[in-house]
């Protein structure tokens, strides 16, 4: 045999790697034509967003307890190891036995195309990407296949003594792995035994990958350039409001340095949703429907927003699942519509107990209806920190509400408001386990020292921040090594709705030790010690940190 007459397992390697390629193809070109359809039309984020949807509670809870808001980048790294596997296997496949591995293929074109068509707001015209992409990945896997046989017939043919041109001759000549009935291209590669190398192979893997990531490449430029100029479109002029934002109070922030900024910036606060591509809406056609259980039932337009009333406040967010002493919560000064003045004009009918929120994804959030017919200020929101919502924060339109956990109450992108009953209706969450109306736990958190964390000996300075959104901060305490509780200092409180930072001062020698502190809110009183998962309603407990004294 000659030094180019692959082995059966470089044969079977090289298949795979023609199964890859191929899935490439399809990926590649689907996301070329995607760019010209909603991003839940690609086959990348319709099938991630279809495996978060069926996400069971405790791998949902392990993702962002070990990623944090790198869950979704834990997601598309996974699914690209899975389709890697996948499509090699039906590389084999396809080699093997060309029938099986079309069928292979078209069983994954219709799981796509089933998630792609589940989607919200999915039509028709959304299959059209996956359609393409399949047919293309088919041809590609076709033409890479029928070289690996061209290789393994010429390069046979030519180790008996030179062999046929004409294909006329088989004696002593190998078929290759397959029946000619199962393998098309196998036939044509009898034909033409000394047309087709393994370097002719790989000659034709490196352009297919080529073009498929010149299709992928091409296809994002294209998505991003539209999205681009969407925003563009859609870049409002804020009217001032017609209640501002009462001033912040001097000493809102607390003197130990290292302390987390009083009002976090868009940048660095935290997104946990279910949106594996940021939904692009333009503010120009946003409109959010307004009916269910109400007198009047009616629509808002982006400009309505605009032109009405609106409030400027410092609201704390906090998400379910952020872990005791976690990082899942921010403070911004939020620009919006007041909900209650919404269902004041929509007039719930007698019984009515909720307002279920969905998002332009599908995901949904029941809010209990009292809470956005209070006092407190839950808005429309269209402003953050002075600027127009970021689009991973729920541009142009999201929710804000005082004292609930996100999952009940925060939707982004938000496009429908219906009046409903708790006994009618579920949310997306409240589907998956999580208690119906998440009123946030008091909770504190230390930030200073850190855990582990090296500092000198003699004035050691502690500190953090506490909430208890609507229901406010009166008292931190720490307890060091285990000794009694001391109060710590309070920074000025800018309002129930927001954190409030806190600052301790301690003498502790060279050695290892521990710090403890727990918050407690007129209200509900002392934060409870007892530990809690994040399932179903929040965290509870007392955070611990460790570290070393010089």
């Amino acid at each position: 045999m000659s030094n180019s007459t692959p082995s059966r397992r470089g044969q079977t390697a090289l298949a795979a790697l023609a199964g890859i390629i191929a899935a490439g193809v399809v990926l590649g070109v689907a996301e070329l034509a995607g760019a010209f359809f909603r991003a839940s039309a690609t086959p990348v984020i319709a099938m991630g967003s279809t495996f978060i949807d069926f996400t069971p509670l405790w791998l949902k809870e392990f993702a962002i307890d070990t990623f944090g808001t790198n869950d979704k980048l834990a997601l598309f790294v996974g699914m690209g190891v899975t389709i890697t596997l996948l499509a090699a296997v039906l590389g084999i496949v396809a080699y093997r036995k060309w029938a099986l591995g079309v069928a292979g293929v078209l069983l994954m074109g219709a799981i796509i195309l089933a998630c792609v068509l589940t989607r919200a707001g999915a039509g028709a015209a959304d299959a059209l990407p996956t359609v393409l992409g399949t047919a293309a990945g088919l041809l590609a896997l076709r033409w890479l296949i029928a070289r690996l046989h061209h290789a393994a017939v010429g390069s046979t043919a030519g180790s008996t003594g030179g062999g046929a041109t004409d294909g006329t001759q088989r004696t002593g000549v190998a078929e290759p792995v397959g029946t000619r009935d199962d393998a098309a291209p196998a036939a044509t590669a009898v034909r033409n035994p000394r047309s087709t190398s393994r370097r002719g192979f790989f000659a034709a893997a490196g352009l297919t990958a080529v073009v498929a990531a010149a299709a992928a490449g091409g296809g994002r430029l294209l998505a991003t350039a539209r999205n681009n100029g969407t925003a563009a479109r859609a870049n409002p002029q804020f009217p001032a409001p017609a209640s501002p934002a009462p001033p912040l109070p001097a000493g809102v922030q607390s003197p130990v340095e290292g302390v987390t900024p009083f009002i976090t910036p868009n940048g660095d606060f935290y997104r946990i949703d279910t949106a594996l591509s940021v939904p692009q809406l333009n503010a120009d056609t946003w409109e959010l429907r307004v009916h269910g259980m109400v007198e009047e039932e009616f629509t808002l337009s982006f400009q309505d927003l605009l032109d009405a009333d609106l409030i400027e406040r410092y609201v704390t967010l906090t998400c379910v699942s952020n872990p005791v002493g976690g990082d899942l919560v921010g403070n911004a000064k939020w620009l919006g519509y007041p909900l209650r003045d919404v269902l004041a004009r929509a007039r719930p009918l007698e019984g009515a107990d909720m307002v279920l929120s969905t998002s332009s994804d599908g995901f949904s959030a029941s809010t209990p209806l009292p809470v956005l017919q209070d006092d407190r200020d839950a808005i429309l929101a269209v402003a953050m920190n002075d600027e127009p919502l970021p689009v991973e924060h729920g541009y142009p339109v999201r929710m804000v509400v005082p004292g609930l956990y996100g999952y009940v109450s925060a939707t982004k992108w938000v496009v429908d408001l219906e009046v409903t009953r708790f006994e009618d209706a579920t949310a997306y969450w409240t589907d998956r386990g999580w208690s119906e109306k998440g009123p946030i736990k008091t909770m504190t958190r230390v930030e200073v020292p850190r855990s582990f964390a090296s500092v000198p000996a003699g004035s050691v300075m502690i500190g953090g921040v506490a909430w208890a959104q609507h229901r406010g901060i009166s008292e931190v305490e720490v307890s060091v090594d285990g000794g009694d509780w001391q109060p710590a200092t309070l920074a000025a409180e800018a309002s129930v709705d927001t954190w409030r930072q806190w600052s301790f001062e301690a003498r502790l020698d060279s050695g290892s030790h521990t710090v403890r502190a727990r918050a407690t809110d007129p209200e509900d009183g002392v934060q409870t010690e007892e530990r809690a998962d994040t399932v179903p309603d929040g965290a509870s407990g007392w955070q611990t940190v460790q570290f070393t004294v010089d």
